[in-house]
C-alpha cells in the first residue's frame, strides 16, 4: 500500500490529535510518525504555537496543555544548590504534589534566562536528570553559582506552603 501525503495543514491537525491524545512526545517520533524530517515538526509546532494553540517543548518532548492542566497556585522560589543536589531538590517539591514548570537564572550578558522542565512525577524527574546526564548538558544554574528560581504549581496553596517549607529544612530556600 502506498504511502499518502499530507498537506501542511492536513499535518499539524495530526500532530495536534496526536499530542492532545498522549504527550509528551519527542519531535522524532512525532516526526517518524508523519514521515517528515524532525526539522518539520519543529516547524510545524512554531506555526501552530503561533495560532495560540498551547504547546509546550520540554526536556520530556511536546506537551499540549490543556485547560483542565492549569494548577490554580503558581509561585516562584528562589534557591540555591550545586549540581549534585539537583534531583533531591526536584523529588522534594514533586512528593509534596507540587510541579516544577521551569529553571529562571539571571545571567549578567543575556539578562533573564528560562527553561522549562515540566516535571510533576518522580518519573518525570529521573527522565530529566537522565537526560542531563547522557547528553553531558549544564544545568541553567552552574552559570550563577546555583542561584535559580523556579516556578512551581500546585491545585492548592497547602501543598506549595509544605513543599517550601521542606526546601527551607533541606537549606535550599534562599530568603531575605
Amino acid at each position: 500500500m502506498e504511502e499518502i501525503k499530507l498537506t501542511g495543514e492536513q499535518r499539524r491537525e495530526k500532530l495536534l490529535e496526536w499530542l492532545k491524545a498522549s504527550s509528551p512526545l519527542t519531535g522524532s517520533e512525532l516526526a517518524r510518525r508523519a514521515s517528515v524530517s524532525r526539522q518539520v515538526i519543529v516547524q510545524d509546532v512554531t506555526l501552530l504555537k503561533a495560532r495560540n494553540h498551547a504547546i509546550l517543548a520540554t526536556s520530556q518532548g511536546y506537551v499540549y496543555l490543556k485547560p483542565s492542566d492549569e494548577p490554580n497556585v503558581r509561585r516562584i522560589v528562589a534557591c540555591r544548590h550545586d549540581r549534585s543536589r539537583t534531583e533531591e531538590e526536584l523529588l522534594l517539591l514533586v512528593d509534596y504534589g507540587v510541579s516544577v514548570d521551569d529553571v529562571i537564572i539571571e545571567h549578567p550578558v543575556y539578562g533573564e534566562l528560562t527553561a522549562l522542565i515540566r516535571v510533576g512525577t518522580r518519573s518525570e524527574v529521573y527522565e530529566f536528570i537522565e537526560k542531563i546526564t547522557s547528553t553531558g548538558a549544564s544545568y541553567l544554574s552552574e552559570l550563577t553559582d546555583g542561584v535559580h528560581l523556579h516556578t512551581i504549581s500546585a491545585p492548592d496553596t497547602g501543598r506549595i506552603d509544605k513543599a517550601c517549607e521542606a526546601l527551607r529544612k533541606a537549606g535550599f530556600l534562599i530568603e531575605d
